[in-house]
């Protein structure tokens, strides 16, 4: 496992500043994308780009249900259009996220590192 991923545990944290994407990810840590492809399935048992996905979806929620609104949730997880956010949050969760409260994530579905 390469030695700059091994003492990482701030996983979330890293994914927002690196806008979810792999390839930002992959430079703020100073390895490459295969690198990080590898130490994710090794981590988490998943690609980095559907942890990520996973990650952002459950943030989603989380804002959700502390009281954050649709636009200012799809604001702080980097949508550049609210609407973009409700389709994703729709395609994970089923519902649209103005039903959010009824949302009862399985802990199969989490994120992996709980």
């Amino acid at each position: 496992m390469n030695n700059k991923l091994q003492g990482i545990q701030n996983w979330p944290q890293l994914a927002h500043q690196a806008n979810w994407s792999v390839a930002e990810l992959a430079k703020q840590c100073e390895v490459s994308k295969d690198s990080l492809r590898r130490h994710f399935f090794k981590l988490f048992g998943k690609p980095p780009g559907d942890w990520l996905a996973e990650e952002r979806n459950y943030q989603a929620l989380e804002l959700l249900r502390d009281g954050f609104s649709i636009k200012k949730t799809s604001t702080f997880l980097g949508y550049k259009h609210q609407r973009n956010f409700s389709r994703k949050f729709k395609m994970y969760w089923g519902i649209c996220p103005t039903f959010h409260a009824t949302v009862q994530p399985s802990s199969a579905k989490r994120r992996g590192n709980d």
